[in-house]
């Protein structure tokens, strides 16, 4: 299987999937802005997406995918089969149960997501917000049909937003049996429906109807089963019914729950710390809305490499190891650490050292307005601190799920998670918001720490010569590179200023500054030879 050719695959579409995503929010900054209705709709769409993205990118794909191969490998595809079908009717049982309930507790769901929501109320004709502590809420609720309870109104978003989870769950399987096969393309394509979906709302729907967030909640919904949808068709073109069964635990799914539950905090780690985050953000007016902008600019280097890495080197891990190719298995991680710290540090020094100007090209237009962009900015840089170990958790990990131990990093996990809260309660005092963005950044770099010395332990990961001999000249032109974006936003600071076009034409000269500096400073110090892609390319691997 080649490496290279699939982490293409998944980078691509994640990559097409991120820049959607990117006009979606471009579009929601315009309509929404960073008002009390966004706050509302990025807290309900939150929990359904932290699903997502535990099923999707962490615990179930970690779990299933060894399981799933190592059937196919040596039993075959009926046998492997049959697992999957016994896997999709449990978890089809479970999950039903599972959002049936969510949705008959969501006042209490909603107000864990969100205490802070408590003490607002807002009016949705205007996007108007007011403190209820001040003005007493029988003074703020005094005009019927005028102003709702934010906790309210998050409660009603929250019911419509929910089923997205239950067509992650299906949406992961899927996924699951179909990278099993190397077939990468259906399950990396996905979320592209999403992105599509919420821009044809945002351009056709919302300037249409009264309630927006309502008509973004309904578009997460429709989305779900969308892509539930599209892997479904991907699977009968690879050959596999997948035929309806009633729910039994077999052995074989007693050991997938077995590993999986413990996954589900080790894989989605961060993503749980963001949506700590977003709780604790709830006591501050819009610092939800800023946390979730800052995060979308960051997830962009982070899907196209970290996930993508994370999604195609745990099947790749997991068959070398199966074949007891130890030193193949070594000698991919290295290249794995390698070319992600080749793309994700001159990435980090991007998003440190210039991210008013990102933010303010991207979102700063109509309801989004110039403090909103200040705020962001300063978010999105103590985000961006942390990206590099975001990616190498994504790389580290699936040596663990390769060798069938989700238990370890599960621990390790959870430490970082305690980390993470405490950081954040006590930063949120003297920074606010920016506390919860820091705290995630230093939960991250500390997870990555406990992941190595683990696996260093085991003696799984050893450095090799050419990786310990790149670094350094990695992280030297990412420096000097740095530097020359720092001194052309110095000069271009004007041009932030003026119409859209200036400002779209003054961030991408830096950015293509940047990008040239830092490559030819690769090439001239070694980080990377012309001879490593032409060797990629000619046989197909790292």
């Amino acid at each position: 299987m080649s490496l290279v050719r699939n982490l293409a695959t998944v980078s691509g579409f994640t990559g097409i999937s991120r820049i959607l995503g990117f006009v979606r929010d471009i579009l929601v900054a315009a309509f929404l802005g960073a008002g009390p209705i966004a706050d509302a709709f990025f807290v309900a769409f939150r929990l359904p997406n932290l699903f997502r993205r535990l099923f999707a990118e962490g615990a179930f794909n970690a779990a299933f995918v060894p399981l799933y191969a190592g059937k196919v490998e040596a039993e075959g595809r009926e046998a492997a089969q049959t697992f999957a079908e016994q896997t999709h009717a449990v978890m089809f049982t479970f999950m039903l149960l599972v959002t049936f309930g969510a949705m008959a507790s969501m006042p209490w769901v909603t107000y864990a997501l969100a205490p802070g929501f408590e003490d607002w109320a807002l009016k949705i004709s205007t996007q108007e917000a007011i403190n209820l502590k001040p003005a007493g809420i029988e003074q703020a609720l005094a005009i019927p049909g005028e102003f709702i309870s934010k906790l309210a109104y998050a409660e009603q978003l929250n019911m419509i937003t929910f089923p997205y989870l239950f067509f992650m769950v299906i949406v992961a399987l899927f996924s699951g049996m179909l990278n099993s096969l190397g077939r990468f393309a259906a399950a990396a394509a996905a979320p592209i429906l999403l992105n599509v979906f919420f821009i044809i709302t945002l351009l056709l729907i919302i300037p249409r109807v009264p309630d927006p967030g309502q008509a973004m909640a309904w578009t997460v919904a429709a989305a779900g089963f969308g892509q539930m949808l599209l892997l479904y068709i991907a699977l009968k073109r690879a050959g596999l019914n997948m035929r309806m069964r009633l729910p039994r635990v077999s052995s074989d799914v007693k050991t997938l729950m077995r590993r999986m539950v413990p996954g589900v905090l080790s894989a989605g780690a961060m993503q749980i710390n963001v949506v700590i985050g977003t709780m604790i953000s709830t006591f501050q007016e819009s610092g939800v809305s800023f946390l979730y902008y800052a995060e979308r600019v960051y997830q962009l280097p982070l899907g196209m490499i970290g996930i993508a890495f994370g999604v195609v080197l745990l099947p790749e891990l997991a068959r070398r190891l199966k074949a007891d190719d130890q030193k193949g298995a070594m000698n991919s991680m290295n290249r794995g650490m390698e070319m992600a710290l080749l793309l994700t540090l001159p990435a980090t020094v991007a998003l440190i050292v210039m991210p008013w100007p990102i933010v303010v090209t991207l979102f700063e237009r109509a309801e989004f307005v110039r403090e909103a962009s200040d705020a962001t900015a300063i978010a999105l840089m103590a985000y961006a601190a942390g990206l590099p170990a975001y990616v190498l958790v994504k790389i580290l990990q699936p040596a663990f799920y390769a060798r069938e131990d989700t238990v370890t990093p599960f621990r390790l996990a959870l430490v970082s998670i305690v980390i993470n809260i405490a950081l954040s309660l006590v930063l949120f005092q003297f920074i606010q918001y920016v506390g919860i963005a820091l705290a995630t950044a230093i939960s991250s770099w500390v997870n990555v720490l406990m992941l190595w010395i683990v696996l260093v332990r085991k003696d799984h990961l050893s450095l090799d010569g050419r990786f310990i001999s790149r670094l350094p000249k990695i992280l030297a032109s990412s420096v000097v590179m740095g530097g020359v974006l720092w001194s052309g936003m110095r000069w271009l600071r004007p041009w932030f200023d003026g119409e859209l076009y200036e400002k779209v034409a003054a961030l991408a000269a830096l950015i293509a500054t940047g990008m040239i500096v830092y490559a030819l400073l690769s090439l001239l110090l070694g980080a990377v030879r012309p001879a490593d892609f032409s060797a990629m390319f000619r046989r197909g691997k790292i």
